[in-house]
């Protein structure tokens, strides 16, 4: 009996149940997360005892195969290091689970602290009586994790003294805060906000009592010396207060004063100063009771409350005590059966061995911008023996004493700081060092000893080798229907609105000039203004020109004369929805119309109506996307021609940095010379373009740009990029190069495994060079793409992966650079990857990725960003290729005959032995980037996992590509036709990994750009087409390869 348990607790079935489970286990916790909460997630999944049961299970498994495949053998080292960092990496999350503690730490400005609020919530109870005589205290405490949505219950059942007493569970509620809900049965109560300390505070003073807000007090109804006074009486409201002060009314900014001791009418909703301390009283005083009310999460005063009963004596009471993370409230009492009990719920006051003062909190903000922050830090002291300055920032932790601290949050008055305290030294080390085991094991699989990728390999070559001497026949047809069409623009009425434009069109070389004027964006990113003008005109005409004006022209054009292009067609409409069309008031087959034409007479917006149903809808349908699409073309178009958007004017010496555009000059005081360039400058220089039209002599005009151009580097110099990375940029912007590559990519690919096909029916010399013309083409393009990332890289500042586009500019550029590495073993891999390169880059242009350039978010500034990204998204670019290789070995065995059998059978192993090569090089980048996600969270935000939905399904996707590759082991899951029907199948998990979590779920990965869409159409068409194409490639399988 003994021997049966552990030869099921070593065996691969068991192995291939547990690969199964857990990745079902954590898609579903992340979906339940989503759904719910995350700690609902805990609860029912990451913390229950059968999802570590499946994690003990794992380590037996893993040990016993150790000696089951005798990888002690020298040659079989690399792969027993992988299975030792495993163990390793589990038996290191169970101590930081058991062992570890982390919380956060609160300070302001010149204050020293040296204690944590826990992360943990503890229920606390004081039992208090008297044992002869003499007061004694019982001390009650565990941490629990409620949840709202779960069956949460505990009870206590304890004895004082010998008198028996229980504490049970009732009730539990999450975001609920205490207020005053109407009721005309109970007392009066007015509310008074104030914000002292940066965040909003809500008081209700009761009628007839006397309340203490920041050392100032408050009376209503209830006079007293040196207080503020409130007096209701008939409806009408008075105010005294103790020393003079002043008041802004804010409905119409009307200002007025108050006398100490002089009693005046209240104003309402107006803001209140004496002596520095400011408060507002939003409405009259109002009957009710307090009680507890669901809020919104974040909102202010909002926490957890647990309802519990307490029973001694034969005698029940119920009490509701408030409390959450990051929450330490004083008790509550109630007494029962001549007990005192206290109750209190909430985070724990954590000490540590040394204090910290905070010195100062630094908020960098992104030039000319007020709430966008580049980075910010903690200047601080550790306060001990050896005191010591030291900076806390963004990927920038102290660790000292076994404690990390990291950089949070911030108040937000900006004079307060919140760190992340992480206390796991011994479980952050194991699990380190089970990573860099994985790392050199994953390393050494291509080097070192027999391992699985040298025998793909080695079979690779022999059927290289065996097709040589068999010429094999393979039929294989496919057709792709590509509609290219090209669309004019057509006046919208009979005045021909374009023969206006051409008539002032600005030279290219002068319009060029302009482009290259650096202004502001809103989100403080400095940049040519040609980049604004390039992406005014492909977002809302979906074109690069407009007629033969390029982009330049057009912005200029714009700039100086507005009112011309409010009428000029230039908004592309969307083919297919003629209910757009026939409210705007067009016909139906015109793709373009312009701004007007989205007004009626009286200036109403045509399509406001339907865009209220469109943005208040969760999921919209297509009808109302197609009218949520044009209203943001519409906008932009409008932003230009108000021309706020040109920001070209530094103002001398904010200290934010900001620029302001012509029309905000009103809105900024600038002095002497400077005010009369800002105001001039635009104007004389419009002035001279109309005049260099007519003379061609541009000069005046060319030496006010370089005026401009001079104002901008004296006042502006700090931001103001590099003249190298401005003529890069417009380059970049110019050639649009991503865009093109789609339908290079796939011309070249398509054409090349037309070509490799028809090769093997007939041989020639011209289909040979042919073959190879296409094969230098598709490196050229891989070489342009590579030029684009580093030119993108070289623009921005930072690693070109750092939201949804360039992530998948980068996908397609790993999956083209895997292709041309596999492709020396086979041409069809090349094809392959060309192809499935344009479709990744056709999904990065879709109307829900943004491709312009952005300034970075500061936790994505981080060497471990570069390295963990640059890793983890290069890797689906090996499994895209795993994917498209099984997709073309179930198309062969779809059309293999007994005649061609062995022809064809060379293929598929060729193919399958490519496919396993691929898939083996996807898992090693994939596992070793997600760990590194581990260390780069760690570095970031002071944990290496926290189930975050991204980190899940990255996991899943690693656990899933394993069961691939250990399918062979697996009786009944051996063959060609599991492994790549698998292949195809497994790659879902990549595509949740990548799109889902971004899109469809929550958590902290919330740096991707677009918005969040539904799942488009085209995926369950892929989800039938694979069904059928493995259904009946299995049966084709079974009925001619396997007979």
């Amino acid at each position: 009996m003994k021997e049966k348990i552990l030869k099921y607790l070593f065996s691969n079935q068991l192995m291939a149940m547990l690969f199964i489970a857990f990745s079902t286990a954590m898609a579903f916790g992340t979906f339940i997360e989503s759904w719910y909460s995350t700690d609902t997630a805990k609860i029912w999944v990451y913390n229950a005892w059968w999802f570590e049961l499946i994690l003990t299970l794992f380590v037996l498994n893993f040990l016993g195969n150790i000696f089951k495949y005798r990888l002690l053998r020298k040659e079989k080292w690399a792969i027993l290091m992988i299975h030792l960092s495993f163990m390793m990496i589990i038996f290191g999350a169970f101590i930081t689970r058991y062992f570890g503690y982390e919380g956060v730490m609160p300070i302001r400005e010149g204050s020293i602290e040296n204690t944590f609020l826990s992360d943990k919530t503890y229920l606390t109870v004081f039992v208090e009586g008297e044992i002869n005589g003499v007061p004694q205290r019982k001390t009650l405490e565990k941490d629990f994790l409620f949840s709202e949505y779960v069956n949460n219950f505990f009870e206590w059942e304890k004895e004082f003294n010998g008198q028996p007493f229980s504490i049970r569970f009732e009730n539990y509620l999450e975001d609920v805060s205490e207020q005053l809900v109407l009721d005309d049965s109970g007392d009066r109560y007015i509310k008074i906000v104030e914000s002292s300390d940066g965040s909003r505070h809500d008081h209700s003073l009761k009628e007839g009592e006397v309340s203490n807000i920041h050392n100032i007090l408050f009376t209503l109804n209830n006079p007293i010396a040196g207080a503020v006074n409130i007096r209701s009486d008939s409806g009408l409201h008075f105010i005294t207060t103790p020393f003079d002060g002043t008041y802004l009314r804010m409905a119409d900014q009307q200002t007025g004063a108050f006398q100490k001791g002089v009693e005046q009418e209240l104003q309402l909703r107006s803001l209140y100063d004496i002596r520095g301390f400011q408060f507002v009283i939003p409405e009259p005083p109002l009957r009710g009771k307090f009680d507890w009310v669901k809020s919104e999460e974040g909102a202010p005063g909002v926490q957890d409350a647990l309802r519990l009963s307490t029973t001694t004596k034969g005698k029940t009471e119920f009490i509701t005590v408030l409390g959450g993370k990051g929450f330490v409230n004083n008790m509550k009492k109630i007494t029962l059966g001549g007990l005192d009990f206290y109750f209190k719920y909430g985070s724990k006051r954590l000490e540590l061995p040394f204090a910290i003062r905070l010195n100062d909190f630094i908020a960098e903000k992104y030039p000319g911008t007020e709430k966008s922050y580049s980075s910010f830090m903690s200047k601080i002291t550790v306060e001990e023996q050896n005191a010591f300055d030291y900076d806390i920032y963004m990927n920038h932790v102290l660790d000292h004493k076994g404690y990390r601290f990291f950089q949070a949050s911030f108040d937000p008055d900006e004079k307060g700081t919140v760190l992340s305290v992480n206390h796991d030294f011994w479980g952050t080390w194991v699990t380190y060092i089970g990573y860099i085991f994985l790392y050199l094991s994953m390393m050494a699989i291509f080097f070192l000893g027999k391992t699985r990728f040298k025998d793909l390999s080695n079979a690779l070559e022999k059927i290289k080798q065996k097709k040589k001497t068999l010429a094999s026949i393979l039929f294989l047809m496919g057709f792709l229907s590509l509609n290219a069409q090209q669309h004019n623009h057509v006046p919208l009425n009979n005045f021909d609105f374009d023969s206006v434009v051409r008539a002032n069109i600005t030279p290219k070389e002068h319009a060029h000039k302009f482009g290259s004027l650096v202004i502001q964006d809103l989100g403080g990113r400095m940049k040519p203004a040609n980049t604004f003008s390039s992406e005014l005109l492909r977002k809302v005409s979906k074109k690069d020109h407009y007629d033969e004006l390029n982009a330049d022209q057009v912005m200029m054009s714009i700039v100086e004369s507005p009112a011309l292009w409010y009428n000029v067609p230039i908004i592309y409409l969307k083919r297919g929805n003629d209910s757009l069309r026939k409210i705007v008031g067009v016909d139906s087959k015109q793709k373009y119309t312009s701004l007007v034409s989205f007004f009626d007479k009286q200036g109403n917006y045509k399509i406001s109506s339907q865009l209220e149903g469109a943005y208040r809808a969760a999921i919209p349908n297509q009808f109302q996307k197609d009218f949520i699409e044009v209203d943001k073309r519409v906008n932009l178009l409008y932003s230009a021609l108000e021309g706020k958007i040109l920001r070209v004017f530094p103002i001398p010496g904010d200290p934010s940095n900001k620029w302001v555009s012509y029309p905000e000059l009103n809105e900024v005081s600038f002095r002497g010379r400077d005010s009369l360039y800002v105001e001039n400058i635009l104007p004389l220089y419009f002035n001279a373009l109309r005049l260099a039209r007519k003379d061609g002599d541009y000069t005046q005009a060319d030496n006010l740009l370089e005026s401009l151009e001079g104002f901008q580097k004296k006042f502006g110099g700090a931001v103001i990029p590099s003249e190298d990375k401005i003529e890069a940029e417009i380059l970049y912007n110019q050639y649009d190069i991503f865009k093109k590559l789609f339908s290079w990519y796939l011309y070249a690919g398509l054409l090349l495994f037309i070509l490799l096909i028809v090769k093997i029916f007939r041989d020639s010399r011209i289909l040979k060079f042919s073959i190879n013309f296409f094969k230098v083409s598709v490196l050229l393009l891989f070489l342009l793409h590579t030029a684009g990332l580093v030119f993108r890289w070289f623009i921005s500042g930072h690693a070109p992966w750092s939201d949804a586009y360039e992530s998948m500019i980068y996908v397609a550029w790993a999956t083209i650079f895997f292709g041309l590495i596999f492709g020396r073993k086979s041409d069809l891999t090349i094809a392959a990857t060309a192809f499935v390169s344009s479709m990744v880059l056709m999904i990065a242009h879709w109307n829900w990725m943004d491709p312009s350039i952005a300034n970075l978010q500061p936790v994505l500034d981080s060497y471990w960003l570069m390295i963990h990204v640059a890793v983890i998204v290069g890797s689906y670019g090996p499994f895209a290729l795993s994917m498209i290789l099984g997709s073309v070995v179930l198309f062969l065995i779809c059309i293999v005959g007994k005649k061609n059998k062995e022809k064809i059978d060379l293929n598929i192993k060729e193919l399958t032995i490519i496919n396993e090569l691929s898939l083996t090089v996807g898992l090693i980048m994939l596992t070793i980037g997600n760990f590194l996600g581990g260390m780069w969270a760690n570095e970031s935000w002071g944990r290496y996992w926290g189930w975050d939905p991204k980190e899940t399904w990255a996991l899943i996707s690693i656990l899933i590509y394993a069961f691939v590759i250990h399918m062979r082991f697996v009786p009944g899951l051996r063959g060609n036709w599991p492994f790549n029907f698998m292949s195809i199948v497994a790659f879902a998990s990549i595509l949740m990994t990548y799109f889902g979590v971004n899109f469809y779920l929550v958590g902290l990965h919330s740096y991707a750009s677009g918005d969040k869409i539904i799942t488009p159409i085209f995926v369950y068409y892929a989800i039938v087409i694979i069904a059928l194409l493995g259904t009946f490639s299995y049966w084709r399988n079974q009925k001619v390869l396997k007979s």
